[in-house]
């Protein structure tokens, strides 16, 4: 697609405007990634030239603006569609991976489970891929099994029942950072014609993910964790599966025929995105896509290992401090507890040090609940931040000890 360039923390730490920003006087040191990423200027240019120059809506008008913007929508559709190995008309643009679970869920789940079906998730899920299968549950008299975790924060082993009728699983634990073996699991649940969706949200900031060979059926993701913006992601679906779902909403732009009597549907991926879409928000993950796809992402991912490694030493030498997720593979997330200090003052007094984490449950209150805290810190890298980042987090939590002791 487009020319690799050598990965350099520096170089691509002035790729992104805010990370030069002070905070209480104080550099910012942003450790805030799993919950949102920071944007590229590519991707700043990108939005802001489409409202400027070619603001129209898609599809239908026969003007130069509309050309235009249907060029620069479909155009980001199909890029994205080939990053992650799939056909264009495999990627439909959604508002994010929340949204892309409930089209599943609604859509191609609740038509095909009845009582005494069983829908299997994790105990390490998001709230966005719990809830939208207690909802089918609740609609349809399914029941749904997680699997649980061990102690350090992995899957512990499991079996598919003879019910088991679909799984949902993360890629990568927002909690914890663990790696999941996801695309053995998929040939599992293959094997016995098991339907998979994988919630991707954490893993595509982390590296190249190949849907074809994942082996899922569906892949769930969002922007704005992607280097995109907010409120625009996507679901890949294969094909074959698509072709056999009947829409979730209803509306414009997601039909072929409409009478008053019947409706007939469009093909995918059109029949999956009713109304006026977020024709900004697809040019810009067009460009964020665009934008991982020119770096060196092997290496990108080698920094970000040594740099989870180094931040891990340095907290877990803070007296009181204990690790949350400790899986032999994970992403650049480190969550802990400190002894005598509630997470929200330690965010709190970090703050004051300009640097950003997220403290709470992290919209995971299963896993808190797993191992037995109400809530945690967490910092979480990518690949623009740097040691000296994790010396600025080291620094902050040994002034919250003083404070506390």
């Amino acid at each position: 697609m487009t020319q690799t360039r050598t990965f350099d923390p520096t170089q691509v730490r002035a790729d992104f405007p805010i990370l030069a920003t002070n905070v209480w006087c104080k550099p910012l040191v942003y450790l805030d990634n799993a919950a949102t990423a920071q944007k590229p200027e590519a991707v700043l240019q990108a939005i802001d030239r489409y409202y400027r120059e070619q603001n129209s809506n898609v599809h239908r008008g026969v003007h130069f603006l509309s050309a235009q913007a249907t060029r620069e929508y479909e155009g980001a559709r199909e890029r994205i569609a080939a990053y992650f190995g799939a056909e264009r008309d495999e990627m439909i643009f959604t508002s994010g991976a929340t949204a892309s679970i409930n089209l599943v869920a609604q859509a191609f789940v609740r038509p095909r489970v009845g009582p005494g079906d069983e829908i299997l998730i994790t105990g390490m899920e998001h709230h966005s891929n719990i809830v939208p299968w207690q909802l089918v549950c609740e609609q349809t008299g399914a029941s749904l099994r997680a699997i649980g975790l061990t102690d350090s924060g992995e899957l512990e082993e499991f079996t598919f029942a003879a019910n088991t009728k679909f799984v949902a699983l993360v890629h990568t634990s927002n909690a914890l950072g663990t790696v999941n073996p996801v695309a053995s699991i998929c040939a599992r649940a293959r094997e016995r014609g098991i339907p998979t969706l994988i919630d991707g949200a954490q893993a595509v900031p982390h590296g190249r993910v190949d849907v074809r060979e994942l082996g899922c059926d569906f892949f769930a993701f969002s922007g704005h964790k992607a280097f995109g913006p907010t409120g625009i992601g996507g679901l890949v679906g294969r094909s074959t599966v698509l072709k056999d779902m009947g829409p979730w909403q209803g509306g414009g732009e997601m039909i072929r025929l409409v009478t008053l009597e019947k409706s007939e549907y469009a093909a995918p991926p059109a029949r999956f995105e009713a109304g006026t879409p977020n024709i900004a928000g697809a040019v810009g993950l067009g460009a964020a896509i665009d934008y991982l796809d020119a770096l060196d992402l092997d290496a990108a991912a080698a920094h970000e290992r040594d740099l989870l490694a180094y931040a891990t030493d340095a907290v877990k030498a803070i007296e009181g401090v204990r690790v949350i997720g400790e899986a032999a593979h994970k992403a650049g997330v480190l969550s802990f507890v400190m002894e005598g200090a509630h997470p929200h003052d330690i965010g709190t007094i970090l703050d004051q040090e300009g640097v950003a984490i997220r403290t709470g449950h992290h919209c995971a209150q299963p896993v808190m609940a797993r191992y037995r805290v109400p809530a945690t810190a967490r910092a979480s890298f990518a690949f623009y931040n740097t040691r000296e980042d994790a010396d600025a987090l080291a620094a902050g939590l040994h002034r919250v000890r003083e404070l506390f002791n």
